[in-house]
């Protein structure tokens, strides 16, 4: 394996990893901040009891999450140093905002609600969580915006060689980051609904704590449902957004070797040979690809081959062909994940409507199972969008392998990738144990609520 290679198995690795607990901080957060309006306009011991229990949760994951993002950024000055010096002074600049404003800003009001409990008003520990959920949230903003640069580069001119910031609104109004940010968020927002409806669910089937997890089971089913709802039109957009800027990383999303028919359809499933241009067994649904791409019944979508041609005449020789087999399955499964997601929180309030939510022992075991749902659909996304990019680092102007750092051994990237993997499953086996600990200890409630801290989770 070449350094460029392993350096993008590691840079990959890593950040999927990361990936899985960022969109559950900011939903969680989100799902915090709901709760805690409604206990403050309703107070009750129950739902006091509730946020502590959640705040236990969200504390968890958010430690975990910093502690897995901070190799992310030594990454790009050790293995990645010709791409940070290449377009420092375009990426730097969104991550250090991200860092000095949004990060320490839910940093900050992290510790007043936690230490603020019977120590500030009820409206400013109320609005205390809100800022942390807008935090995050700014958090995933700056980073996407940093990462939008990368898919679609906007606000930059070439300075010796280097890509040097021009216009800075005009990386803020990327076109990319205001179809990839809100499908983002969104589909963070749902994460967390369907973590908080889950665990609610498993409370409430087993016929304890009813009084406190029956709220926080409506709430995180009803944020599903319209999130849910909304990641899909949002990804939609974003999609077609791409047949635009992207075209080849939609065309090997397809498996669309060459140029579709004028009504195209779409492939639901095929066997793909990604070295030989062959699709068998395609199970196709007509005119879909082409109502999917421009929202109409004609439309044609342009093969990899074509697309390959292209790029050869534009960027010059090379193979600009992504990977074609990993880029078509993440897609689906993406999609799928997503409307299953939208059927079950669907239904969830249709039970709700109809005063069977709390009734119905299957659902509630569904909706415990489907905690994970938007944890894979978020990770199978993020893997279709950069793999997809593939070969770009920085798209049209540098390829991943020119960015790679040319001075670091590859054993020393053989030591940090092993290193790092484990370190990681440490942290994963002790994130999952700490998770499992206090969900199975519940909201406590043989307990004064005035005595349960959420401080107890550092003695």
């Amino acid at each position: 394996m070449t350094n460029a290679g392993l350096a993008r198995l590691q840079f990959g690795v890593t950040t999927s990893y990361h990936f899985l607990f960022v969109p559950l901080t900011i939903g969680v957060a989100f799902q915090l901040a709901l709760l805690e309006t409604l206990y403050w306009r309703h107070p009750t011991p129950d739902g006091r009891r509730l946020l502590d229990f959640f705040g236990r949760l969200f504390l968890i994951n958010f430690a975990v999450g910093v502690v897995t993002g901070i190799l992310l950024e030594f990454q790009f000055g050790m293995n990645w140093s010709n791409y940070a010096r290449f377009v420092g002074d375009v990426f730097g600049a969104p991550l250090a905002i991200e860092a000095l404003v949004a990060f320490f800003m839910e940093s900050t009001f992290i510790g007043v609600w936690i230490f603020g409990w019977d120590r500030v008003s009820p409206r400013v520990h109320v609005w205390s969580m809100w800022l942390v959920a807008i935090g995050t949230s700014l958090s995933a903003f700056w980073i996407l915006a940093a990462n939008s640069f990368m898919q679609e580069p906007t606000g930059y001119k070439m300075v010796h060689g280097h890509a040097v910031m021009n216009n800075f609104l005009a990386l803020l109004s990327n076109p990319q980051l205001w179809v990839e940010f809100p499908h983002t968020e969104l589909a963070a927002l749902c994460t967390g609904a369907f973590f908080v409806a889950g665990i609610s669910a498993y409370y409430i089937k087993k016929g304890q704590y009813l009084s406190q997890f029956r709220q926080s089971f409506r709430t995180g089913v009803y944020v599903a449902a319209i999130t849910s709802v909304l990641v899909v039109i949002i990804g939609h957009d974003q999609a077609q957004h791409l047949i635009l800027t992207q075209p080849m990383k939609m065309a090997a999303s397809e498996a669309l070797w060459h140029t579709s028919s004028l009504h195209a359809p779409w492939t639901l499933a095929t066997l793909i040979n990604p070295v030989r241009q062959i699709n068998r067994f395609a199970v196709r649904i007509p005119y879909m690809l082409s109502i999917l791409a421009y929202n109409r019944l004609s439309g044609r979508v342009m093969g990899i081959d074509e697309l390959q041609h292209l790029y050869v005449h534009r960027y010059g020789p090379g193979w600009y062909v992504p990977p074609v087999l990993t880029t078509y399955w993440t897609f689906r499964f993406m999609i799928l994940i997503g409307l299953l997601m939208v059927v079950i929180a669907v239904r969830g309030v249709v039970l709700d409507r109809r005063d069977q939510l709390m009734k119905s022992p299957g659902f509630e075991k569904l909706m415990v199972y489907a905690i994970g749902l938007p944890l894979i659909g978020n990770l199978m996304g993020w893997i279709m969008t950069e793999v997809g990019r593939q070969p770009w680092i920085v798209f049209g102007l540098e390829t991943t392998a020119h960015g790679v750092s040319p001075t670091v051994p590859i054993a020393d990237i053989w030591i940090t990738f092993i290193g790092f993997t484990l370190l990681y499953g440490i942290f994963g086996v002790l994130d999952v144990y700490l998770l499992v600990k206090y969900i199975r200890l519940g909201p406590n409630v043989d307990e004064p609520s005035e005595d349960v801290r959420i401080t107890e989770i550092y003695r």
